[in-house]
């Protein structure tokens, strides 16, 4: 079990101020390990600064107004920071993907209005860039695929995914979590009602099972997985899951499918630091320390590599 400490958020706690969250489901890390986190209930994106004890809203309001105006969020779920401090956010209930710049005020469109058409998104859950070609992905979750677009384009391409939900290799079932992998120019998917990972090659028209169930069972075990939410692949290839229901994050060697619990206790939630309560992010840095939307109990909790 790895050593957990609380870096954003007060365990247990939730509010609208400058220390605290309310059910946070993502997370990222910038170039010097500044720690974003979707404020999901307070429909605000903050950061915190390395070490900070107190956050800043920088994308939605301070105060938690939710609103569809381009200064206000409705439920965001995902955030990802480029190289520039330029943040994505996926704008949930107002089913759109917001580009904030750094330090912006206000927001711009750049995927999404509500619907099912290739410029229009349902309920979009997670979000992956690629910056050697200009290109973001959307899990598009309430329909069911993976949305392709190229920076300025507000016209999507589905790239995985589209034929429905189900739990057969060319469907989706509710995608969350979203990784883009560069090496084998792949989307690694949190198949969240499906209870598995599964890798998508782009241009393929199938996805190959990575980790959990191929047929869709949710269990407790170190092989099955219960509703997960995100997926993380270190540079090394192993693979991270916020197992969500379980409570826990499961680590899965590359090219194995059998994991080991590296936070949490399965089907244990609690405030306890080395405990979680519905994790639903992960973000592993350049040391391998791991970081866990704990959201639950309204807070990041760093494990650090033993």
């Amino acid at each position: 079990m790895l050593k957990a400490t609380t870096v954003a958020g007060i365990s247990d706690e939730q509010n609208n101020d400058d220390k605290r969250l309310s059910f946070c489901t993502g997370l990222a890390l910038d170039s010097s390990n500044g720690i974003y986190v979707s404020d999901y209930q307070n429909n605000r994106i903050q950061k915190w600064a390395m070490y900070a004890r107190r956050s800043k809203t920088v994308a939605g309001q301070m105060n938690g107004t939710t609103g569809s105006t381009m200064a206000t969020l409705n439920f965001p779920t995902k955030v990802t920071v480029d190289l520039n401090g330029n943040i994505y956010v996926t704008d949930s209930e107002n089913h759109r993907v917001q580009l904030w710049s750094d330090g912006g005020m206000a927001g711009t469109t750049v995927a999404g209005v509500a619907g099912t058409l290739s410029n229009e998104l349902n309920t979009p859950w997670g979000i992956a860039t690629d910056s050697k070609s200009n290109t973001f992905y959307v899990s598009d979750s309430y329909n069911n695929r993976i949305m392709r677009y190229q920076s300025g384009l507000m016209n999507g391409t589905v790239v995985a995914g589209g034929n429905g939900p189900g739990k057969g290799t060319t469907q989706l079932f509710l995608p969350r979590g979203l990784y883009f992998d560069s090496t084998s120019n792949s989307l690694i998917i949190t198949n969240f009602a499906c209870n598995n990972i599964v890798r998508w090659i782009l241009g393929s028209d199938h996805w190959t099972l990575l980790a959990g169930s191929i047929n869709g069972e949710l269990g407790t075990t170190s092989t099955l997985l219960y509703y997960p939410s995100d997926v993380f692949l270190d540079r090394l290839g192993n693979l991270y899951v916020a197992d969500t229901y379980n409570h826990r994050i499961q680590f899965f060697i590359s090219g194995q499918t059998n994991g080991t619990t590296v936070a949490g206790v399965t089907s244990k939630p609690g405030v306890d630091p080395n405990l979680l309560d519905f994790p639903h992010s992960i973000v592993v840095d350049n040391q391998f320390s791991l970081y866990v939307a704990d959201s639950g109990n309204y807070r990041i909790q760093k494990f650090l590599r033993s």
